[in-house]
């Protein structure tokens, strides 16, 4: 009995049939490549809740971004498809970044793993905070279909 308490401990159900490790494995590391880079998380968690940022704008908001290194990380971005650019014809240039419907996919699963990291660490999530106090100073996200 103990042999069978210990491999259904160990048989991990998946939300999705047929998923072995080794392909859970393989896409969740393309996942991450797309992710991977010092400021991404950062310029994507700016970007969450619809909102469109002039490139000044998160030059401001991402403290200790160098301008080139902020280019890189949005162009990286953009060819993932994960965000969109719009640089409208006036002088002085204006370019604007938002999120495309697949980068605003991103935002419940950013979400989980930013309440995981809370808790693993053993800080209070913002559903144990009061509302004025929560962590999340925007309002929920819509994803769009």
């Amino acid at each position: 009995m103990a042999k069978t308490a210990d491999s259904k401990r160990r048989a991990q159900k998946s939300a999705y049939p047929g998923i072995t490790p080794g392909i859970a494995s393989a896409g969740v590391q393309s996942a991450l490549k797309v992710l991977e880079g010092r400021w991404k998380l950062t310029i994507l968690f700016e970007l969450f809740g619809e909102r469109t940022l002039r490139f000044s704008e998160l030059e401001r908001a991402i403290p200790g971004v160098t301008q080139k290194m902020l280019i890189q990380q949005l162009r990286s971005l953009e060819r993932d498809g994960i965000i969109a650019r719009t640089v409208h014809p006036v002088v002085p240039p204006k370019v604007e970044y938002r999120l495309t419907a697949g980068g605003e996919e991103l935002c419940p699963a950013l979400d989980e793993l930013l309440y995981w990291a809370q808790r693993w660490k053993g800080q209070p999530t913002s559903a144990d905070l009061p509302p004025e106090k929560s962590l999340r100073a925007r309002p929920p996200r819509k994803i769009s279909a």
